[in-house]
């Protein structure tokens, strides 16, 4: 579950700053720019949803942002991943999960 809201989050974000990126970038129509503000409004209500300290869900939620954003890097600008990709990847999202996992004392 904290994975599948990781990811949402992720994607989220990304939209909404790929957006802009169109915008600012590739000078696609400025009313791209609401769609963009409201899917990174969405960003940051779904980061309040994380069950954990601010602070540790915005360190594991980096990890898992690395894996999606390069999943969009493949899906949507077409750009296959290399093998770096893939590892830096792997080596985030197990940073991700040694964050999320690791036994608590409170």
């Amino acid at each position: 579950m904290t994975l599948g809201l990781f990811v949402a989050t992720a994607i989220a974000e990304i939209l909404g700053c790929y957006l802009l990126y169109l915008v600012l970038r590739e000078e696609k129509s400025a009313w791209l720019i609401l769609p963009a503000a409201l899917s990174l409004v969405l960003f940051a209500w779904l980061l309040t949803l994380h069950p954990t300290a601010a602070g540790r869900v915005y360190a594991a939620y980096g990890g898992v942002y690395i894996a999606v954003a390069i999943g969009w890097l493949w899906l949507v600008e077409g750009i296959k991943p290399t093998s770096w990709d893939v590892i830096g990847s792997a080596v985030a999202l197990t940073g991700m999960a040694i964050i999320m996992l690791a036994p608590r004392t409170s």
